[in-house]
């Protein structure tokens, strides 16, 4: 049985309190559920994405070096493109072929800036949606960047730089047979800009920070760059980091959540990759083991999705890239990944929570047709996730 509140945030503080966290007691903890009191949960995520060291000695120097470097990261990559763009725009006589706008040479500055432009769209459109049902990613944040607002700044800022690139260009949507189809952005998506009241001059929403969280990334891992769903994994991170009741750590949630993200992203970026999907670390290995795990532990369950040809891909394929992110409402997501963090085989557990969620709506599953059961795993019916997670550990203390 859970202990009362009170002594499980003891239980933590102990922890906590060590010169050398003790890894190993820190996961078991929260593994069950971290506590939202005094930050907790925010101080628990960094060290268990291997952001924060164990010696506490240490917190404050990997912070600053940390935090330094995306401001720097900031200053190269938003910063100095955008007053590039801006002085460009004041004389025209001094833009040489080199640096011409056409120049089709692929290393030319600007060939780099409209590729951007083309990935800084797609996460724009993505950002805007996160968690739609929430005002919080619309609300403005008590910590807008002060490098990017300075009123004193002319430079392109990448609001401004998709406001721009959206209402210039209409948008051409290439699909994968290579046909052609040109959009107008702002009729298409119902979500076009002007849906959203744009905030005063110096605020901006906490989309925005997302939304250059996700575009420093791109720009860093050009290999991966920006995969769709990948907001989807940096808004629990960064609202946890944003709501923390500690104010020291609530300035730093873009820099902090960068980073975790980063962490976050090395162990499963493969995920994202659609060249390693068949691979041993790629996302088809994943859900086959899904299958493989629900027939040791629930065969007529498992016959029963072969025989009406339910293949992991149709449900599996969300709920583990995007780690249930999508099948649960916010505070619930943030729950189970507590215990995801805490896995100290990382990844398993999500498997085991897949599992779980599979046999808890067996008996609905064996009665119904396809029709029916592609509905309930791709709306799942189940949303008390503290069900979820003792079934998922049943399952695991069952091997």
């Amino acid at each position: 049985r859970l202990r009362s509140a009170p002594l499980r945030i003891a239980d933590f503080q102990e922890v906590l309190g060590e010169p050398t966290v003790a890894l190993g007691k820190l996961r078991e903890l929260c593994f069950s559920g971290i506590p939202f009191d005094g930050g907790l949960r925010c101080l628990c995520w960094k060290i268990l994405l291997n952001y924060l060291p164990l010696e506490k000695a240490l917190w404050s120097a990997s912070l600053k070096k940390q935090r330094d470097l995306y401001s720097q990261f900031l200053k190269e990559m938003i910063i100095q493109p955008g007053i590039a763009k801006a002085n460009l725009g004041v004389s025209r006589e001094d833009v040489t072929l080199e640096d011409h706008p056409l120049n089709p040479n692929p290393d030319s500055r600007w060939n780099t800036y409209f590729k951007d432009n083309e990935v800084l769209l797609q996460i724009d459109k993505d950002v805007r949606r996160l968690y739609p049902d929430m005002a919080f990613f619309q609300r403005p944040t008590d910590y807008p960047c002060l490098l990017i607002l300075d009123p004193q700044n002319e430079f392109e800022t990448l609001r401004r730089r998709v406001e721009q690139t959206t209402l210039k260009s209409q948008t051409v949507a290439r699909n994968r047979s290579g046909v052609t189809n040109v959009s107008s952005p702002l009729k298409s998506t119902p979500s076009s800009l002007s849906e959203y009241e744009v905030l005063p001059n110096g605020c901006e929403a906490h989309w925005e920070v997302v939304e250059r969280i996700l575009f420093i990334y791109a720009k860093l891992n050009p290999g991966i760059a920006y995969v769709q769903g990948m907001n989807e994994i940096v808004g629990p991170l960064y609202y946890t980091f944003a709501t923390d009741p500690n104010s020291e750590w609530k300035e730093h949630a873009e820099a902090d959540t960068f980073f975790c993200f980063t962490n976050l992203m090395s162990e499963i970026r493969d995920n994202f990759i659609k060249s390693l999907d068949d691979s041993q670390c790629g996302i088809t290995y994943k859900m086959e083991k899904v299958y493989s795990t629900l027939k040791e532990k629930d065969v007529e369950l498992y016959l029963k999705l072969q025989e009406q040809n339910i293949k992991p891909q149709f449900f599996a394929f969300r709920w583990l890239t995007l780690l249930l992110s999508q099948e649960f409402l916010l505070p619930d997501v943030i729950r189970i990944w507590d215990s995801l963090f805490a896995d100290d085989k990382r990844f398993d557990f999500l498997l085991l929570v897949c599992c779980a969620m599979l046999t808890l709506i067996r008996d609905q599953l064996l009665e119904g047709d396809f029709t029916l059961n592609m509905r309930l795993l791709q709306d799942y019916p189940i949303s008390d996730v503290h069900l979820i997670l003792k079934k998922a550990k049943e399952l695991q203390d069952s091997k």
